[in-house]
């Protein structure tokens, strides 16, 4: 790709990159909406109060905050759809831009949907995991325009590449599936359903029959309630152990079997750092009550997790089938 070595194509991996960025910004943004319970502090849409800007206090700079970065990220989705369309060769590539454009807007009606019927638990999960996929594809789209990927593959030994992809992608999808349940426990106040860790009432799993409500609770919740908030704290940590497996054993095969290849080696023990500090950040939120700043930063560095493990699962699979520069080949 002759495009690709030029200086407005090398603006536009920038430009990429700029705009994943500002994603992950987004994603902080709306982990600080719910951390602090500022998801109706606006209750209209798309106005706030009837207004463009209204006065930036209390829960509506957190919430309406949330929707002027979610607007500039928006525009820069649709700048780079429009460049990738003008400058860019591949046309799977031009295709993944309009998706991304496609997937932002869907997100904004989310988002107003879920200030408009007042914080329903599906549309504010699947306003969540939409948050996750759309920052995939802003990662996507920076590593497909980078240098590195341009460049001529250098193709891995079957022997051990075709285990690892699969092993790398089941890495990615198991990360996506604890965002999934980190949401739903957000969204359905599990949050601390379990009040102790790294044990659960002090057993390893929670004696569900044995549980019991405050009677004294000025907002009481039926046992029934109380359960399934249990249950959906509960299968976050379990999952957790599944996801912690996977990744570790992923890094384990990158390192032992591809050591000499930093786009691998770099991104695998990258996944297994913010691994370990996802899982701290995680204690901490049990520890500290939920605190405002270690609870956000448990939605921000789960979002880096499934970002670099997606990387990794990229390049091993455009390195198991090594073809063209630059083409993904499954």
């Amino acid at each position: 790709m002759e495009v690709a070595t030029s200086q407005g194509y090398r603006w536009l991996h920038r430009f990429s990159v700029f705009t994943a960025g500002a994603t992950l910004f987004l994603i902080f943004a709306g982990a600080m909406v719910s951390s602090t319970g500022s998801g109706l502090a606006v209750p209209d849409w798309p106005l706030s109060y009837g207004m463009v800007f209204p006065p930036m206090v209390g829960g509506i700079f957190y919430e309406h905050g949330h929707r002027m970065v979610a607007t500039f990220v928006g525009i820069l989705t649709t700048a780079l759809a429009i460049w990738l369309w003008l400058r860019e060769e591949r046309r799977w590539l031009r295709n993944l831009g309009l998706a991304a454009l496609a997937t932002i807007v869907l997100q904004g009606l989310l988002g107003g949907l879920t200030v408009l019927y007042l914080l329903p638990t599906w549309i504010s999960v699947s306003h969540a995991c939409l948050a996750q996929a759309f920052f995939c594809l802003t990662v996507g789209i920076a590593l497909f325009t980078s240098a590195g990927w341009l460049a001529a593959a250098e193709p891995m030994p079957e022997t051990g590449a075709a285990p690892l992809k699969w092993l790398a992608a089941a890495g990615t999808v198991a990360v996506f599936i604890q965002l999934v349940l980190g949401a739903l426990m957000r969204h359905t106040e599990s949050g601390l359903a379990i009040p102790d860790f790294p044990l659960s009432f002090g057993r390893l799993i929670p004696p569900f029959s044995e549980l019991t409500v405050d009677a004294t609770d000025p907002f009481p919740i039926s046992i029934e309630t109380f359960r399934t908030r249990v249950a959906i704290h509960f299968a976050h940590r379990a999952w957790a152990v599944a996801v912690f497996g996977v990744l570790v054993w992923t890094t384990y095969r990158v390192l032992r079997a591809h050591g000499t290849r930093p786009e691998l080696t770099r991104p695998s023990v990258a996944v297994l750092a913010l691994l370990f500090v996802q899982l701290a950040l995680g204690a901490l939120v049990i520890w500290t009550g939920k605190a405002v700043a270690i609870t956000t930063l448990h939605v921000v560095v789960g979002a880096m997790v499934l970002a670099t493990s997606l990387v990794l699962t990229l390049r091993v699979w455009r390195n198991c089938g090594a073809a063209e520069p630059g083409v993904l080949s499954v």
